[in-house]
């Protein structure tokens, strides 16, 4: 799984005056939580918080003060309109064990059943895996080039990644390739 280093400055517990002023200052509360380690508070600037990517699985390599904690974003909350974070929870997973975690599906190839007028259509975008943090991997490969007209892929179909359990239920439906719909003719209605 990627690592991505980000600094983060440390944060003494305070008054909500001083959290409006840091926000202004365009830094983002943080909590860093996890299983047997102490909770750490610190700020994170928007601008790094902004720059992490979107869409994919990765580890934070977060910096306080020269200590090193490698974490998962649990929760990035934001402000009434949804659009500007304003806290960030952390997961430190430096002694985790097993994680569970959604990991983005990549489908490649083209279904054979939309080269004879199908639809590809895509029901589940994410799985959750079940792994030691080291095995997770970024995202999970899926070729769907052999789906044919009416093909349909269930997450029991899908290889887990060495070392990950996928812990969806195996009946549930990834993707569908839908049969074109026959348009119906009108017919004139003959009147006697």
């Amino acid at each position: 799984m990627k690592k991505i280093a980000v600094k983060l400055m440390p944060r003494n517990l305070g008054r909500k005056g001083e959290l409006k002023k840091a926000r202004k200052q365009g830094l983002i509360p943080v909590e860093i939580y996890g299983k047997s380690i102490e909770n750490a508070h610190a700020f994170i600037s928007v601008k790094d918080l902004l720059a992490l990517p979107h869409g994919e699985t990765f580890l934070l390599e977060a910096d306080i003060d020269g200590q090193r904690r490698i974490c998962l974003i649990k929760d990035i909350q934001t402000g009434w309109l949804g659009d500007n974070p304003i806290h960030v929870d952390l997961y430190d997973v430096s002694y985790t064990k097993e994680i569970e975690l959604e990991v983005p599906i990549e489908f490649t190839g083209t279904p054979e059943g939309v080269s004879l007028g199908g639809t590809f259509e895509i029901l589940l975008h994410t799985l959750t895996l079940k792994a030691p943090v080291e095995n997770i991997p970024d995202k999970i490969t899926v070729d769907v080039s052999s789906l044919g007209l009416g093909g349909v892929l269930h997450v029991r179909d899908i290889m887990p990644p060495v070392g990950c359990i996928i812990m969806d239920s195996p009946e549930e439906v990834v993707a569908v390739v839908s049969e074109p719909e026959v348009e119906e003719t009108p017919t004139e209605e003959t009147g006697a």
